[in-house]
């Protein structure tokens, strides 16, 4: 096992990594930017260094800044968490060649399934179920384009190959409207990736967003822990998570679950991952992996007794699964509200002083977060200060103890997205279970 690692990352992620380097035994080093000086993982960690102004750019994506920090620490291993660098292939790559260990997938990988279309075509190979579309790239032949959107059927969804985070997508609903659909998103693409590679698929009217964790080590094992099901969104961004999905039965958990563990011994997969569906009419259509730890782990980590962040130091480490498949036991049902700095109408950011804070409790309440009377809400990063995760025998147990969490947390001195996740936990297609990816903007009336 590593003796010290460097955790590239800030915000609950970051605390809830160190927490599992604790019971491992393993050293941290927290790197951070002029304005997170007081996050609490700072302050917690054996050793902390400044890499940088508080713009994300000058710090937590300054690759050179955080192998240096690795370097002037004498740690052994660097973990990414999610989002900042954590997909990004040349960073896996430049810390092992400079040489640490990268707590994730390598380079290769993740290069091979951060583009949407080499994804696809690996994922067919290994017997996924895929959504109805082309496997190359759109040319600039309009009609070659319009013939192709024709086979597929209308609409279709104009995506970007490098996307991601809900950025590089445009859904055509007509003929008229195509070319400068793509010609639009080849642009955004560009923009927004250093990627202008688009390609089409079939748009799914009202399918549900399920997602399969897995878990694949360097000896050739790899197991999966299920599902979630992550409908409830807003403009492609995650709100409300859950585990098990409603109404996915066992015997499609176990087709589904097996293949994606299949698929990612093939592809020489290593750690912690993500298979990310579209479920319509009873079948899964893969749309992505993501090669790290999600944000929604805890609801996986509920059900099954598993910890995920402490098996990806022990896979990166060298060591085997500590569980096989038919070790995988889930039980009762778990709901995670994401909990945001923001207006709960507007979605506008809300930084600022956190006067008060009082975290819920009571029998399967988890919180995870980074904030504490007195801190600061820097205007710099994303909104997300937290989640609430509750765990119960079954959902209908599982909605009310997080009603109940979600009345007795007290968040002041800033506006919270609290008031939408107690209208998301009372609304009763949620209650059944029926939600999609389009419900909550169509109640929230921006669909």
């Amino acid at each position: 096992m590593f003796n010290k690692i460097v955790i590239a990352n800030r915000g609950e992620i970051a605390l809830r990594i160190l927490r599992a380097c604790r019971e491992l035994g393993i050293k941290v080093v927290a790197v951070h930017s002029e304005a997170d000086r007081d996050l609490k993982h700072v302050r917690l960690a054996d050793e902390s260094v400044c890499i940088g102004p508080a713009a994300s750019a000058d710090s937590y994506l300054n690759i050179p800044a955080i192998i240096s920090a690795a370097e002037v620490t004498d740690a052994e291993a660097i973990h990414p968490g999610y989002g900042f660098l954590s997909e990004n292939a040349d960073f896996s790559e430049k810390v092992k060649q400079s040489g640490f260990v990268f707590i994730g997938p390598n380079a290769e990988t993740i290069r091979m399934m951060g583009d949407k279309i080499s994804a696809k075509k690996a994922m067919q190979a290994a017997g996924i179920p895929c959504v109805p579309g082309n496997n190359d790239p759109l040319s600039d032949d309009d009609q070659k384009n319009l013939r192709m959107a024709q086979e597929i059927g209308y609409p279709v969804i104009i995506k970007a190959a490098g996307g991601g985070g809900g950025r590089g997508m445009r859904t055509v609903h007509t003929e008229s409207a195509l070319i400068n659909s793509i010609a639009m998103t080849k642009a955004e693409a560009g923009s927004a990736f250093g990627n202008s590679t688009v390609y089409m698929e079939k748009f799914l009217e009202d399918p549900r967003h399920i997602e399969f964790q897995v878990m694949a080590d360097a000896h050739g094992n790899a197991i999966h822990l299920g599902e979630r099901d992550c409908s409830m969104q807003r403009r492609h961004q995650k709100v409300v998570e859950e585990a098990p999905a409603p109404g996915i039965t066992p015997e499609q958990r176990k087709l589904i679950g097996e293949r994606c563990a299949k698929a990612c011994i093939d592809i020489g997969y290593l750690g912690a991952g993500t298979f990310e569906f579209l479920y319509e009419k009873g079948e899964f259509f893969f749309i992505e992996m993501n090669t790290r730890v999600q944000v929604e782990h805890p609801v996986t980590e509920m059900i099954t007794g598993f910890d995920i962040v402490k098996e990806q130091l022990r896979i990166a480490a060298g060591e085997p699964l500590s569980i096989t498949q038919d070790q995988v036991k889930i039980t009762g049902h778990a709901i995670e509200c994401r909990l945001n700095a923001e207006d709960p109408k507007t979605f506008m950011p809300c930084p600022g002083t956190i006067d008060q804070f009082h975290m819920p409790g009571g029998p399967g309440i988890r919180c995870e977060t980074h904030i504490y009377n007195g801190y600061k809400v820097p205007p710099y990063y994303d909104s997300m200060i937290g989640k609430l995760i509750a765990h119960g025998e079954d959902r209908k147990s599982a909605i009310a103890r997080m009603n109940t969490a979600l009345s007795e947390i007290i968040i002041d001195g800033i506006k919270t997205n609290i008031p939408l996740q107690q209208d998301i936990m009372n609304d009763s297609a949620f209650a059944l279970g029926q939600q999609n990816i389009h419900y909550l903007e169509k109640k929230l009336g921006i669909y």
